[in-house]
């Protein structure tokens, strides 16, 4: 007998089963496409925070969750025997003017008491990392919270610890126990369309994989671009954010803009080759905060969906909050995170009452 039925074998869908199955439920997660198929297959894989300022639940939900990071993926990679491709080296960002510069030293008081000083957010000379991360001020943001995997092998190693623990993994299936809906872009078009309302869309990303190994090196964020050295020996730089597409798959120009970007932003980049262009489709809530808890249209079941650009920084924190929910009633999921947040007010009493 199955406790709990997953849809969705994204890394939010993942991360829940993987939750459920630590706390001995018996889990089985159904996906027609397979492990990743969606936006967790992409290729960036930045796990880093907002800044140390200004704090709220989503701030600290992420906090909490990048904290977190560390022994989930250590403990998925020992029970797998795959690598996630996870490693805290933290994050550069050039400053680029003097009030920038002195932004970020006052951010540097606030993230020692907001980052309960286990973690650093400090202004630091170019010094070593001056042909990396060029700056006009010759000064570098550097926070120690920050943290890389490959979103690939990150799904496919936690998919390979969830069979290993015994959570049946499979296209299709029978539906048993409690169900979570964690089936991304295309489950935001569904409740959207039930609803008669936007509750979430997709919005395209394109990335693009470099052969560049600088795999020992923090990542790198620089006007709006993400460039993430992999373990692997590869380099991952992305990406946009488009409303407007034709094709969610396929890349074109904007990625072309992008990479020509990374390559005058971070000059060893400039004459490596481009082995792999990606694109796909990653969900959006309206609220543009995750959508976690009871499932709007589908009574008894449970919604973890809306991920976007941090659903894997997200997802420790999330599987365990949803576990929590599921196998225990124990409901610690904030306002900004339950699904009514995205719901228009109009809809949103008379569709969680059904």
């Amino acid at each position: 007998m199955v406790d709990v039925t997953v849809f969705g074998a994204g890394i939010f869908g993942l991360s829940v089963a993987w939750s459920c199955a630590r706390k001995g439920a018996s889990v089985r997660v159904i996906d027609p496409n397979g492990v990743g198929a969606g936006a967790s297959g992409g290729l960036v894989g930045a796990l880093a925070p907002h800044v140390p300022e200004n704090w709220n639940p989503t701030k600290q939900l992420q906090f909490e969750s990048l904290r977190m990071a560390e022994d989930m993926w250590a403990e998925v990679a020992h029970i797998s025997g795959q690598d996630p491709g996870y490693a805290r080296l933290g994050r550069l960002q050039p400053i680029l003017d003097q009030g920038a510069l002195e932004l970020a030293r006052a951010r540097e008081e606030t993230a020692k008491a907001l980052w309960q000083g286990r973690f650093t957010w400090q202004v630091i000379e170019i010094d070593r990392f001056a042909p990396y991360a060029p700056s006009p001020t010759g000064y570098l943001i550097h926070d120690s919270l920050s943290a890389r995997l490959h979103p690939r092998q990150a799904t496919q190693a936690l998919a390979a610890a969830l069979t290993a623990l015994g959570v049946e993994i499979t296209a299709d299936g029978p539906s048993q126990g409690a169900e979570v809906w964690a089936t991304g872009a295309d489950g935001l078009a569904e409740l959207s369309e039930a609803l008669g309302a936007e509750i979430g869309n997709g919005v395209k990303g394109q990335a693009a994989l470099l052969a560049h190994d600088a795999r020992d090196l923090p990542q790198l964020f620089v006007d709006g671009l993400h460039i993430i050295p992999h373990g692997d020996g590869t380099t991952a730089i992305g990406s946009t954010s488009e409303r407007e597409y034709s094709d969610p798959s396929a890349t074109d120009g904007q990625l072309d803009a992008l990479i020509a970007k990374a390559r005058r932003l971070c000059p060893p980049l400039a004459d490596t080759p481009v082995i792999e262009r990606w694109a796909g489709l990653r969900p959006r809530a309206r609220s543009r905060a995750p959508m976690l808890g009871p499932h709007p249209t589908r009574p008894g079941a449970f919604i973890a969906n809306g991920g976007f650009k941090i659903g894997f920084g997200m997802a420790p924190k999330i599987g365990a909050l949803m576990a929590d929910l599921i196998l225990e009633g124990t409901d610690a999921i904030p306002p900004e995170f339950r699904p009514e947040a995205s719901l228009p007010k109009t809809t949103s009493n008379d569709a969680l009452r059904r």
